[in-house]
């Protein structure tokens, strides 16, 4: 079996399938809120937006309607869910040194507030897991691949629903303070994933 593939069903197994049945529904998140809450955001991204909007929710997690993780903040913009905190912690960990504080971007890495407008939840896990390199006459890039480094593949959902709620303009430049409590489907996910 190849890399690509073995990392593929890896991941599938840590992120955990999208059961048929989810009966829950969420608040639908609205451009009003969007911009109450990045008011640095010089536009909503609608459609982005829309498509990231938390359709079904289970056991503290928030999916789309297409069954990919996505955020859910309150309408009042005061509380996150849970992998939207932990996003945000593992990103100022993990990847804030390369592309910068917010997901902003810096003078050798993307924006990645801005990435997460064009590529899909397939897309990222894959580049995340194992990296990419784009070469041309003015400049070569490299993303490391990480698909061996537990710190940031066990919070890979994590990763990508607080960079989604960025490149929606769902939230802004600031650090969650309420947040919903851990599932605990996440600590047991965390546990097995870690090895603890």
């Amino acid at each position: 079996m190849k890399r690509t593939a073995l990392l593929g069903l890896v991941g599938a197994a840590l992120l955990g399938a999208v059961p048929a049945a989810t009966v829950a529904f969420a608040q639908d998140a609205k451009p009003e809120l969007a911009n109450k809450l990045d008011p640095n955001a010089k536009e909503i991204d609608e459609p982005v937006l829309k498509a990231a909007t938390a359709a079904k929710e289970e056991d503290g997690k928030y999916f789309d309607k297409d069954g990919h993780p996505t955020f859910h903040i309150t309408n009042d913009g005061k509380k996150v869910d849970w992998f939207t905190y932990s996003g945000y912690r593992r990103y100022h960990a993990e990847c804030h040194v390369c592309h910068g504080p917010d997901g902003m971007g810096s003078t050798y890495a993307p924006a990645l507030k801005d990435s997460l407008k064009r590529l899909s939840y397939e897309e990222f896990y894959g580049i995340l897991a194992g990296g990419k390199q784009e070469i041309s006459n003015t400049a070569n890039q490299v993303m490391p691949a990480f698909g061996d480094n537990k710190n940031v593949m066990c919070y890979a959902n994590d990763l990508y629903v607080y960079l989604r709620a960025r490149a929606a303009g769902a939230w802004g430049r600031a650090r969650p303070g309420e947040k919903e409590d851990k599932p605990e489907s996440a600590k047991t996910v965390e546990k097995e994933c870690l090895g603890g």
